[in-house]
Parts: structure tokens; sequence; C-alpha cells
């Protein structure tokens, strides 16, 4: 399965006009059931979707899940360039089942297209039959020539079908329900109890001891697991510029992962679901953030006006300007990293050692 969704959004549509299409998915979804049952013939973990310009796909794996299991969901969504995807938002139909992880990715394929995915890992409550509802996608298009939207409709839609599956309880069928008659009650044995006391004594302090080890191991893997937000984003900043450099009609892949980078890092430091956001919208929310000043949004806005007009309008950077957008990106990264405020005098700027290859890009 081969396809994406965009993580930028279009406005919203209304409230009612949204309750309406999830009633007309839910019908859907209940026809093609009913379909399956009647054709006697379990259907696939996955299913299929086109509309246009955008291809869209649903997976869900394994194929034969066992209660406790963790249940890995992939919606994927492959956009022609200059198409506009609107991903669903964060648990979006899933409210029926437990989610343990959530990853949303984004890239270029080799032909020029948007390639985006949702990865959910998901806890099913119990054993059975379940069905994941129907998926709701929206999408602009944005390319010459065509109609972006529908006369009466902020977006078009693409609905995916119900995924019905089955969940194996561990007790096989097999498995025999006699239990073993209650055994003779145990006779009290009387005799010395100093016996009984070093017994009970050497069980205390053998549990003493194995608490006391349990706190001291979970507090070192605390502290070796413990990594900021600001050491995850320099880390892909580094691992970024460390590889192939921007040049030409090739830098849209470099601007779409180094706008992902600073994306994620909000999302880390300051729990804001950027990926799920336009940039418009995305900043009209943090306008209203206590935690980013004047500064810092007009930064911000800067840098993501940048990478949008190299992502959506082909425009091809000048080499001073890849420069300028790197350095916008790691200043905004390090001034706003956690504590600080506290390590740093009013001005200064956080700075990690640049790449070699950054200072050649920058000249």
């Amino acid at each position: 399965m081969s396809v994406g969704l965009s993580a930028h959004r279009p406005t919203r549509l209304p409230a009612t006009r949204r309750r309406v299409r999830r009633v007309r998915g839910l019908a859907r979804a209940v026809l093609s059931i009913g379909a399956c049952l009647i054709a006697g013939s379990a259907p696939a973990l996955e299913t299929h979707s086109v509309s246009g310009p955008v291809e869209v796909g649903v997976e869900i794996s394994p194929d034969n899940p066992v209660i406790g299991d963790p249940l890995i969901l992939r919606i994927e969504a492959l956009a022609e360039p200059g198409v506009e995807v609107l991903m669903p938002a964060f648990g979006e139909a899933l409210d029926r089942f437990r989610i343990v992880d959530f990853v949303p990715r984004e890239s270029l394929t080799e032909d020029g297209r948007t390639l985006h995915s949702q990865r959910y890992t998901l806890q099913v409550p119990s054993s059975g039959e379940h069905t994941l509802p129907p998926i709701l996608l929206e999408f602009i298009d944005h390319r010459p020539g065509q109609i972006s939207t529908p006369d009466d409709l902020d977006a078009y839609e693409i609905l995916t079908e119900g995924l019905p599956f089955q969940v194996t309880s561990v007790v096989l069928d097999s498995a025999s329900a006699d239990l073993s008659p209650p055994m003779e009650a145990l006779s009290i044995r009387r005799g010395d109890n100093s016996i009984r006391l070093w017994v009970l004594g050497g069980g205390f302090v053998l549990l003493l001891t194995s608490l006391l080890a349990l706190l001291v191991w979970r507090k070192r893997s605390a502290q070796a697991a413990l990594r900021t937000a600001w050491d995850m984003a320099n880390t892909e900043l580094e691992i970024l510029l460390n590889g192939p450099q921007p040049h030409g009609e090739n830098a849209s892949a470099f601007f779409v992962e180094l706008s992902g980078i600073v994306r994620r890092y909000l999302e880390n430091r300051f729990s804001l679901r950027s990926p799920e956001l336009t940039t418009e919208s995305f900043l009209e929310e943090v306008s209203g953030s206590p935690d980013l000043g004047p500064d810092h949004q007009s930064l911000l806005r800067d840098f993501l006006s940048q990478c949008d007009l190299v992502k959506f309008a082909h425009h091809v950077p000048s080499r001073e300007a890849i420069g300028e957008t790197i350095r916008k990106a790691r200043r905004f990264i390090d001034e706003t990293r956690e504590n600080a405020e506290n390590t740093a005098e009013p001005g200064d700027v956080f700075h990690s050692a640049p790449s070699p290859k950054v200072e050649e890009t920058a000249q």
C-alpha cells in the first residue's frame, strides 16, 4: 500500500454538514458489510479508493489478531502535485479503540506526487467481531485549469469503506471446561516457630531489596531515556543538513523535511497538533499561546511562509535564501528550547555546532 495524506488542512466544514456526511458514511459502511455477509466471504483487512487526483488506502495488520496484540492501522493517500489533502483529525472515528501510538509522515515520491500517512497503534477492548468505521478525507485541487472545490462544498470528499475484522480469544475452543475437584484441607503442623520466623524475615528482606532495586532501575532508565524536544529536533536537523543539499527544483523535498522538523518540535515542545493544520490555521492558534512571544511568532511565520512558497508554488530558492531559511529554523528551535529563559541572558541566542554543509549552503 503506497498512498498518504497531507498534513495541511483547509477550513473545516460547518458542524451540521460534517454530521450529515458521517451519517451518509455510516450508511455506506453498513451496506458494504451487509453485502460481504450476503456473499459469504470475509472482507479483506485493507481497502482502496480513488477520487480524481487522490488515491487513498486503509490497512489493518495483523490479519488474524489475538486479544492483547497491538493492532496497526495505516491510513495513506497519494496526491498529484498542486492538490491539498485534508488529513483526518487525530483519533477521528477511532473512539471505540484505545490509541497507544500515533505517527504522521509526509514525503515526496520520485514522480513528484505528495505522499502522506498516519500510523496508529491500537488496542482492541475485547475479542470477537469488530469494525473499523469509514474514514473521511477531503482535498482541494489547486492545479491550473481544474475546479478547486465543488460548487456547494468547501472541498472534495473521499469516504473509505468500513473494515470488519475478527479478534481471536486466547482461550482455545477445544480447551476443556472441566475443573479438577478441590483438594483436601491442609493440616496444621505444630512445632518449632523459629523456622517460620526465619522464613518470614528472609522473605521480608528479599521483598524490600527487590523494591529498592526496582526503584533504582526505574530512575536510571527514566534518566537514560529522557530526551527533550530540542534534543530530538537538533538531531533531526543535523541528519538533514549532513545529507544531500538542496539545489534547483530538488529543493522542494528538502523544505518539506525542514518544515516537518520544526512542526514536530512545536508538537513535542508545546503540545500543538501542528501536522493537522494549514500554515494559516496553525499560526492563528499560535497567536493565542502564552508560550510564544510576538518576536518568535513573527520568526515562525516568515520561516513557514518561505517553506510553503517552495513546496506548493514550486519556487526555486537561491543559495542565500536556503541558508537564511536554515538559520531561521535553528534560531527558532534554540530560542524556544526547554529552560531557555533560565540558561541565557535577554537577547542571547543558542546555536548548535554548524554543519560544514550548512556553511557551504549559506555561502
